[in-house]
C-alpha cells in the first residue's frame, strides 16, 4: 500500500461488509459525550456524532452489510453501559446490526490481541489503545492470514452474541 486511507475512505470504498470486533470494558473515557452521560446530560447519539452517523448511513444505503460485536465483562461497567445507551440512538439508527457477548461465553474462541474493522473480507484496520483505553494509533494490513482470522473470529463470536435488543446491560 502507497497511501494509507482515511476511515473515512475505508468506508466509502467498502463495497460488502463492514465488521467491527470490540473487546475492551472501557474506550476513551475522556470523552465530553461520556463525561456528559455521566453527569445525566441528556444526548441525542445521531446529532453528537453526526459525522459518523452519516458515514455509516451512506455505506448501509448502499447495501454495506455493517456489524458490529462486543465482547464485555459482565456484569458490564459504567463505560458499557454508556455505550449501551447509545447504540440504539446512533449505530442502529445508522443501519448497523450489533450484538454483544458476555466475556465468559467467549473463553474458548480464538481471538485477535486488538480491537479491529475488517472491510469486505480483506483489509482490516487495528485499533492500538492504551492502558486507559484511550485511542494510540491504528494499524492497516492486507495480509490474507491476518484477514482469514478476524473473519474468523468475528464469525464466532457473532453466532454466540446476544442481538443489542434482547442484551441486558444492567
Amino acid at each position: 500500500m502507497t497511501r494509507t486511507p482515511t476511515f473515512e475512505e475505508l468506508f466509502r470504498d467498502c463495497q460488502r461488509t463492514a465488521v467491527h470486533l470490540e473487546m475492551r470494558d472501557a474506550y476513551m473515557k475522556s470523552d465530553p459525550a461520556f463525561i456528559d452521560w455521566k453527569a445525566g446530560r441528556a444526548l441525542d447519539p445521531a446529532e453528537q456524532w453526526a459525522d459518523w452517523h452519516s458515514l455509516v448511513t451512506a455505506a448501509t444505503s448502499r447495501g454495506v452489510e455493517v456489524r458490529r460485536a462486543r465482547i464485555v465483562s459482565t456484569p458490564v461497567s459504567e463505560y458499557i453501559r454508556f455505550e449501551y445507551d447509545v447504540t440504539e440512538g446512533l449505530n442502529i439508527a445508522a443501519g448497523e446490526d450489533v450484538r454483544w457477548l458476555s466475556r465468559r461465553s467467549a473463553t474458548d474462541l480464538a481471538l485477535p490481541g486488538n480491537d479491529y474493522w475488517l472491510f469486505d473480507s480483506s483489509l482490516v484496520l487495528v485499533n492500538h489503545f492504551d492502558g486507559y483505553g484511550e485511542n494510540m494509533e491504528v494499524e492497516l494490513t492486507d495480509d490474507p492470514e491476518v484477514a482469514k482470522l478476524c473473519e474468523s473470529a468475528f464469525e464466532a463470536v457473532w453466532q454466540r452474541a446476544t442481538p443489542h435488543a434482547q442484551f441486558e446491560s444492567a
